[in-house]
């Protein structure tokens, strides 16, 4: 029995800057009438936790800034944690997050989705740190995202770049990440079989969900591709249309 849908955000929610059909009410409904918990995940990293929610609310959904669940926010308390200064290749809507004058001397990369700052001369300056010991942090290894009806370059193509280059793994604290999944699920005491991921992204999404136990659906929008469907590692996950009938998937039966 569901207790938790995870919802990835754009491309299932909303896509081309507009809300999916339909999207807006069954989730509203959800939060409604329903006794599931919701909780909306996100691999992007091109903006602010705020600036997610202020979207996602300005499209008509009704949710609570608690139940984004962003690799951001974890990123910054690993980093606080472990005592680590970065050096980083991210967005610039991200920069007053991460950058402040201690970053003058980095014991770490970090790597998010960062659009035109992904040029040589900061690759360059991340691999000498890397090969001089330090830790290499990505939100996600993804491999392009879907903007505008056009596929774009993701963070993960160049995190691997520079795992190759360097000799390094890096740690992933995102999507597909098992403890990001795992801290969603456990952020709510629900266990991984009583959850459903619903994703765009057969890998990050779905793969990645049903790796550590959760049931997941693939939908046909945002950057799905015809074929995705042959790539997932279980015959017991579903494929629809768009996120309405992932819901009615799993929670009529």
């Amino acid at each position: 029995m569901i207790k938790l849908i995870l919802f990835d955000i754009s491309g299932v929610l909303y896509e081309n800057n507009k809300p999916i059909r339909r999207a807006v009410d069954v989730v509203n409904q959800l939060q409604q009438e329903s006794t599931l918990s919701l909780l909306f995940v996100t691999n992007s990293s091109q903006m602010t936790e705020q600036m997610i929610y202020t979207s996602l609310t300005n499209f008509g959904f009704h949710i609570e800034k608690s139940q984004l669940f962003t690799p951001t926010t974890a990123l910054k308390h690993l980093l606080k944690e472990r005592g680590l200064t970065p050096f980083c290749i991210i967005h610039p809507n991200l920069e007053p997050e991460f950058i402040s004058s201690d970053n003058d001397k980095p014991n770490a990369v970090v790597v998010t989705d960062a659009a035109e700052q992904f040029n040589y001369s900061k690759l360059n300056s991340a691999f000498e740190l890397l090969l001089n010991g330090a830790p290499l942090l990505g939100i996600g290894r993804n491999k392009y995202f879907k903007r505008g009806g056009k596929f774009m370059l993701d963070a993960g193509p160049f995190i691997v770049a520079l795992e190759y280059a360097a000799d390094v793994e890096a740690e992933i604290i995102g999507k597909p990440s098992a403890s990001f999944f795992m801290a969603a699920v456990d952020s709510v005491g629900c266990r991984p079989e009583q959850t459903l991921m619903i994703g765009d992204d057969v890998e990050a999404d779905v793969n990645g969900a049903l790796s550590v136990g959760l049931q997941a659906v693939l939908v046909k929008t945002g950057k799905y591709r015809k074929g995705d469907e042959q790539k997932i590692n279980s015959v017991d996950a579903k494929v629809v249309d768009s996120v309405v009938g992932a819901v009615s998937a799993f929670l009529e039966h």
